[in-house]
């Protein structure tokens, strides 16, 4: 974070790194041009206040913001500047970026190509601990959020409230159906596939959705202990220590004042993103106040509670049906006996409705009226398309990408 007088306070500010594929313009194939790229310029390209970093394989790239920003709008022509910028950079190479959560049918074990890099140590213990070369390492492509926070008292309220709202969030934002060429069966299949990136070592990523701790010492004890243990049992890895390990669906940073929602698929264009990001931000403010239930009974929420609905949504997303009426009372819901995520968001988007910008209104009314990124793919190309007529799909949403508009 940059230099300040005083800290960031409760969601004053946020981050947002996106991460995308290069891919070949005519076959969409993903193409490992990052190392060149970067060749000289260490680890980060600096652009302002964006930042443009190397993926874990050499056809990963991520986008992000590289100081807090307070207006989530104030991003938008940041983020579409810089796409419309490398996008010029590849083409040169007959190369594009490829938006949406995953590439729909790239197969790592055959195509990633996860390089040595000098700036990375890590890259080489993870290597012989893990198998990299597979979904959820080199085909992740994830829209992180990172909220501020200052002492335990705020991230209490914060950590609470995410892991509240972390159930349903692939319901707004799934865009991963298909990977290797085949439907995955989930609509946010590349969350699916980061919960079994660490086996046998689950310390590092838990049950996903975070355990129920709301203080630092807690928070050490319950999650970094374990996860400092697996480490001695892997051996020391330069530049990793347990904080950093730690890949949750959401992670807390409390040197710098920061938890990172790590659940969101990219969507078609960055405003798409950005508006997701909104949208979450005004409901964490509006959990984090109490207006719907207090605190205190946000935190009784085990993980055993949250994750079956949270596997429910990457599977069906915004049609996964809400049984639990105790978690609608969560959110304001007092009569509904069940409700799909769906209609749980269309009820957040009008309580929230004057909290969003225009733009952001806007997309997440695009959202909600056509489904998630995932079910429109899914219209486009049924559920066992052709290679051809998932290039012609994914080539259409690599065109929303650069023009920044929404896919119908």
């Amino acid at each position: 974070m940059n230099a300040r007088k005083r800290p960031y306070h409760l969601l004053e500010a946020h981050h947002l790194t996106v991460t995308y594929s290069v891919v070949d313009r005519d076959d969409l194939r993903v193409r490992p041009l990052i190392s060149e790229l970067f060749k000289g310029s260490g680890p980060w390209q600096r652009i302002g206040v964006m930042e443009w970093r190397p993926g874990m394989a050499d056809h990963q790239v991520l986008l992000r913001s590289n100081r807090p920003a307070r207006k989530w709008s104030s991003l938008k022509d940041r983020f579409t500047a810089q796409v419309k910028g490398l996008d010029a950079v590849l083409a040169r190479y007959n190369a594009m970026l490829l938006p949406t959560g995953a590439h729909p049918f790239m197969v790592p074990a055959g195509e990633a190509v996860v390089p040595e890099r000098p700036e990375a140590p890590a890259l080489a213990h993870y290597r012989r601990a893990f198998e990299l070369e597979r979904h959820g390492w080199c085909n992740d492509q994830r829209a992180e959020q990172s909220f501020t926070f200052a002492g335990d008292s705020e991230f209490g309220k914060l950590h609470a409230a995410t892991r509240l709202l972390l159930p349903i969030l692939p319901g707004l934002c799934a865009s991963s159906p298909f990977l290797e060429g085949r439907s995955a069966g989930f609509l946010d299949a590349r969350l699916e596939a980061s919960l079994h990136t660490y086996d046998p070592h689950v310390e590092f990523v838990g049950s996903v959705v975070p355990e129920a701790v709301f203080t630092q010492e807690d928070h050490d004890r319950e999650i970094l202990a374990p996860i400092a243990q697996a480490l001695g049992v892997l051996g020391a890895i330069p530049g990793i220590d347990p904080e950093q390990a730690n890949d949750r669906a959401a992670v807390a940073f409390f040197d710098r004042g920061l938890l990172t929602l790590r659940t969101a698929d990219v969507q078609e264009c960055t405003s798409a993103d950005l508006a997701i990001a909104e949208l979450i931000i005004a409901v964490l403010k509006a959990l984090t106040s109490g207006r719907w239930v207090s605190t205190y009974l946000q935190r009784a929420w085990s993980e055993s509670d949250l994750l079956p609905l949270l596997l429910q949504t990457m599977k069906d997303a915004g049609q996964a049906l809400i049984t639990n009426r105790d978690y609608l009372l969560m959110f304001g819901l007092m009569k509904q006996e069940h409700l799909t995520v769906q209609k749980l968001w269309q009820h957040l988007f009008v309580e929230l409705y004057g909290e969003l910008g225009p733009d952001a209104r806007t997309r997440i009314a695009h959202i909600l009226e056509h489904g998630c990124l995932a079910s429109r793919i899914l219209k486009h190309t049924g559920r066992t398309p052709s290679l051809d007529k998932l290039r012609t799909t994914y080539r259409q949403l690599g065109e929303c990408l650069r023009e920044d508009r929404m896919f119908v």
